[in-house]
């Protein structure tokens, strides 16, 4: 049976803001878009956490609700938060089948957590998970290298965003952005 993917998240920190962004695009398998204006990023821990996700959408509210909790378990450590659910989510037999990808952030922190136990923290500031996402990667790059403060994180993780939804066929326009 085929499963369920969104693809295509973008995070940014940017001069002191944090952005992310994702299309609204669900796919079933390869050949059927079944849902255009789905919302992938979310606000938790009282607003002060966003976390995108990509991947199959029941497994990733899944992990959303996990993430939720381990964040209020250990007061809102993003870090210790995320390892402790890449371990829970490495172990378990049941949900290391899991197929989804989250990023999470905060103020200061921003955090690529997977399946396979890993918790990644990007080197300048900016990660992309999904079908699009490095395409959007290279877009937010470019535009965060050449902009300076010319823009926002908001609007580079829009703008990132939409530039992959003119490349990726699974990536749409219909783009939700978060801003922290």
């Amino acid at each position: 049976m085929e499963q369920f993917h969104a693809t295509t998240i973008f995070a940014i920190h940017h001069y002191g803001k944090g952005a992310m962004a994702g299309d609204g695009q669900v796919t079933l398998g390869n050949s059927v878009v079944m849902k255009h204006t789905a919302r992938k990023v979310r606000r938790l821990y009282g607003g002060k956490v966003l976390a995108g996700f990509a991947g199959s959408v029941a497994d990733a509210f899944t992990l959303f609700e996990m993430f939720e909790g381990k964040l209020e378990e250990f007061n809102g450590n993003l870090q210790r938060a995320a390892v402790e659910l890449a371990k829970l989510w490495r172990s378990d037999r049941i949900l290391r089948k899991l197929e989804a990808m989250l990023i999470v952030m905060d103020k200061k922190e921003m955090l690529l957590i997977s399946g396979t136990g890993e918790v990644i923290e990007p080197d300048d500031d900016i990660l992309a998970i999904g079908s699009g996402g490095n395409y959007a990667l290279a877009a937010g790059r470019a535009l965060k290298q050449f902009a300076g403060e010319s823009l926002s994180a908001k609007e580079i993780a829009k703008a990132s965003l939409e530039i992959a939804a003119n490349i990726c066929v699974f990536t749409n326009g219909n783009i939700i952005v978060e801003e922290i």
